[in-house]
């Protein structure tokens, strides 16, 4: 009779079965050469759900204030659309005060003190543009290329395309707001149509247990180390005997590999979560023990953490998917806006110099985005409907040229210029990493299928 194992040694011992060959397979060869050198190792996204308002934030609108008030005209004869019933579109000029800042003298919104602070880190996006206004949709847009479900989205791209640093992580973790989802819940983290290994790992941050079925329940004292160690060395026996039979089985391989990495999460995913080892100094930078900013603070030093230890691809959430607790602000952008960007702002402008002071920020790409910004007139008396005509994005990091805007709105911020697509955006992002979006794609239902699709290229112009 076999000696009872260990989850430790169960996967030491697992290179003879089948889990070891699932392993060899899906982890050590699963590190592919990228295209061309690449700028970043790792990438974290702050992804602020419900539509952050640009003319509010980082784009500021004179002409907004010279007609306050008055129709909202834009001279073009183009039809003027809102999502919701405001008849009237009175414009609605920004309540808050603008002054520049930094060399770069980038303007930038009283809603956002801290990340003013770091303008010379950033460059801003000013002209990004969704072919949609819907929330659902938009948000699809923005993480998969696409308006309708089932593409994978950025991270689920990018863990197939490069695989893994390190053995022990996941490749693409997703820590949502708790208040809940975002619109599309799991949906913006999804693999499509790529294995499933490559969707989003979801993290809970207030949970005694982040990732789920780590741990056995509390409640369950039957699940003793003795009967999970022969509960390992049974499920070892089945797979092998499996593997025997159906050796050409991949989705079996992809339950194995998710199996064995949640085993050597509960060796290595602990000690990221146990934020008491931070330093006074960096928990005071980021606000941690501040009611207002703790929440997202938590998440971003957890962030930082995983990079540290070998996560590729970090997105953090702001905002719930519903009428409220996010950055939709129809009902009144006075008192709407600030509520969120008072939980961000601090957190993320440390995030960015605490990545500098490490030494991470030259190989990190930090992103910094929504999924379509505002209307120029007011929704009511004073909210902002939405609009998929123009919104900001910004970027900080690795092979980013700081200090800079790209693109321009027109005078009302109500469309783009020159319109910058995600495509482009994704194209970029891809770029930095090493990987070209025109040859990174899968064969699906007869298409070649891409992050990017049938679009998008690389904006030059913001890279070193």
């Amino acid at each position: 009779m076999r000696s009872p194992i260990n989850r430790r040694e169960f996967l030491l011992r697992s290179g003879g079965g089948f889990g070891g060959l699932a392993m060899s397979q899906v982890l050590g060869s699963e590190r592919s050469t990228p295209h061309y050198a690449p700028k970043a190792k790792r990438v974290i996204q702050l992804f602020m759900n419900g539509g952050v308002s640009q003319m509010d934030t980082f784009d500021p609108k004179p002409k907004l204030k010279e007609l306050n008030g008055q129709t909202f005209d834009p001279g073009t004869g183009e039809l003027v659309e809102s999502v919701t019933n405001s008849p009237g579109f009175k414009v609605l000029a920004s309540p808050f005060e603008f002054k520049q800042h930094g060399q770069s003298g980038r303007w930038v919104s009283n809603v956002f003190p801290h990340m003013a602070k770091i303008v010379d880190e950033l460059t801003f996006l000013t002209s990004m543009t969704s072919k949609t206004n819907v929330h659902g949709l938009g948000s699809y847009m923005q993480n998969t290329g696409f308006t309708l479900p089932g593409f994978p989205c950025m991270g689920a791209w990018i863990s197939y395309g490069l695989g893994n640093i390190t053995k022990d992580l996941p490749e693409f973790v997703v820590m949502p707001d708790p208040k809940g989802l975002p619109y599309n819940n799991l949906g913006n983290f999804t693999a499509g149509f790529l294995p499933a290994k490559h969707q989003g790992t979801v993290i809970n941050v207030k949970s005694n247990s982040p990732i789920n079925y780590l741990f056995p329940p509390q409640e369950a004292k039957q699940i003793t180390k003795q009967s999970e160690s022969d509960g390992l060395e049974l499920l070892r026996s089945l797979n092998q005997k499996y593997a025997e039979k159906f050796p050409s089985d991949s989705q079996l391989e992809a339950r194995i590999k998710s199996y064995e990495l949640a085993a050597r999460m509960q060796l290595s995913a602990p000690h990221i979560f146990d934020l008491s080892g931070e330093t006074q100094a960096t928990k005071k930078l980021y606000g941690l023990e501040e009611d207002k900013t703790a929440d997202f603070a938590r998440r971003c030093i957890i962030g930082r953490r995983m990079l540290e230890s070998g996560v590729r691809f970090v997105q953090i959430w702001s905002g719930a998917g519903g009428p409220t607790n996010n950055w939709d602000n129809h009902a009144n952008i006075s008192t709407e806006l600030p509520k969120m960007t008072r939980q961000v702002d601090q957190p993320i402008a440390a995030l960015v110099r605490d990545l500098k002071s490490r030494g991470m920020l030259e190989d990190t790409l930090v992103i910094w985005t929504t999924e379509f910004g505002r209307m120029p007139f007011s929704q009511g008396q004073a909210g902002r409907d939405h609009n998929g005509g123009t919104f900001v994005t910004w970027l900080a990091g690795a092979g980013i040229k700081p200090g800079i805007a790209h693109g321009q709105s027109d005078e009302w911020a109500w469309k783009a210029q020159k319109e910058i697509w995600c495509y482009d955006l994704h194209a970029t992002i891809l770029h930095l990493l090493g990987i070209d979006h025109e040859k990174l794609s899968v064969r699906h239902n007869g298409i070649n299928r891409r992050l990017t699709d049938v679009h998008g290229h690389v904006i030059n112009e913001i890279l070193i």
